[in-house]
């Protein structure tokens, strides 16, 4: 029987052995580092355009905050290698986010013959580059489901960060509950039992960055968490690439269109490969987002909404590929509607699938 490259058979159970053990909080320490990068480059730009692109370093010299990126990067990844525990995963997500992020911002420089800091298509350059990465983070985290030995491993770190350090409660069931996977899946009982030894005898810590990131949800007005947002997005979905469609048959059946009256005035250039991008996602987002919104009920199925977030991902992505290229950092305001459309109906999902796993006890 062929043996997976991840896997291996452990001779002495007869139990396949996982060779690439991920991390539990990995996904979530790399999307917090795209985050900060994200920052870190639309706050570098802002400060560059206030301060009117100052030079560090004078004369001849003209120290780029590339170097200043390079540095954190290395101070992060000497952070990881040297230092245990939670708090340290913060710091060098943190720290390296930074660093990336004035790194990534100087892409334009690195990719032209005359180091061109406005090079047009950095921004999407920057976009593509963070995209895969993000996709890549997805695959890696649903290509399998965890594995006992990534249970037992996890839950194994957690312990021993809480003997050095503490834990605190959330962690703390975290790992308890990983430990009872691994021991479903016939994980050895003695390493079962030695890690739950390890988490009793951890001491009890708080955690402010967690209970941070509770309490931020609470400072959304109610005004935004309302359902009556779901139709509003919903319906512009559909308008918005309706009217993408139209454009892309009129480019394919006339080859252009060029009306110029003494009050009106439609330009409408040839099909090329924006044109192409565009249409493919108009197209798919109609097709998701119609039929979702004529099933759309308050107390019906779930399967609108996660349509329609769907079809929010194709717009905001494909189509950003295009406006990076063409408007540059300007495409930011199409892409914060995408995203505030797609928070929009997760939370509605979230809601939903919540109201449906905790029974109303009244």
């Amino acid at each position: 029987m062929p043996i997976d490259r991840d896997t291996a058979v452990d001779p002495a159970s007869g139990r396949r052995r996982t060779r690439l053990v991920r991390s539990a909080y990995g996904s979530a320490s790399a999307e917090s580092f795209l985050i900060v990068a994200i920052a870190t480059i639309l706050l570098t730009r802002l400060y560059l355009v206030i301060t009117d692109y100052p030079q560090v370093g004078g004369g001849t010299l003209h120290i780029a905050h590339a170097l200043y990126g390079g540095a954190a990067m290395m101070v992060a990844l000497l952070i990881g290698w040297m230092v245990l525990g939670f708090g340290a995963r913060v710091v060098s997500v943190v720290v390296g986010g930074i660093g990336f992020g004035l790194f990534l911002d100087e892409v334009g420089k690195f990719v032209t013959a005359d180091n061109d800091y406005f090079y047009g298509p950095s921004a999407e350059i920057m976009y593509v580059l963070v995209l895969v990465v993000l996709l890549a983070n997805r695959a890696m985290r649903v290509f399998r489901a965890p594995t006992t030995d990534e249970y037992l491993a996890n839950a194994a770190a957690i312990a021993a960060n809480g003997v050095a350090g503490g834990l605190a409660p959330h962690r703390r069931d975290a790992a308890a509950r990983m430990l009872d996977r691994a021991e479903g899946g016939g994980a050895d009982v003695a390493a079962v039992q030695g890690v739950r030894l390890l988490l009793e005898a951890a001491g009890h810590r708080e955690d402010r960055l967690y209970a941070v990131r509770r309490f931020l949800p609470r400072l959304i007005p109610g005004f935004f968490r309302s359902p009556r947002w779901v139709p509003v997005v919903g319906w512009l979905l559909v308008l918005a690439s309706a009217a993408g469609v139209v454009v892309g048959v009129v480019q394919l059946v006339t080859g252009g269109l060029d009306i110029d009256t003494s009050d009106t005035s439609i330009v409408i250039e040839r099909m090329g490969i924006s044109g192409a991008i565009l249409f493919v996602s108009a197209s798919i987002t109609l097709l998701l987002a119609v039929p979702a919104m004529i099933n759309l009920r308050s107390d019906g199925p779930l399967w609108p909404l996660q349509a329609l977030r769907i079809a929010a991902l194709v717009f905001t992505v494909l189509n950003a590929l295009v406006d990076f290229a063409t408007e540059g950092f300007g495409a930011l305001v199409n892409v914060g509607f995408g995203l505030f459309a797609m928070a929009v109906l997760s939370y509605r999902i979230s809601m939903r699938v919540s109201a449906i796993e905790v029974p109303d006890e009244r």
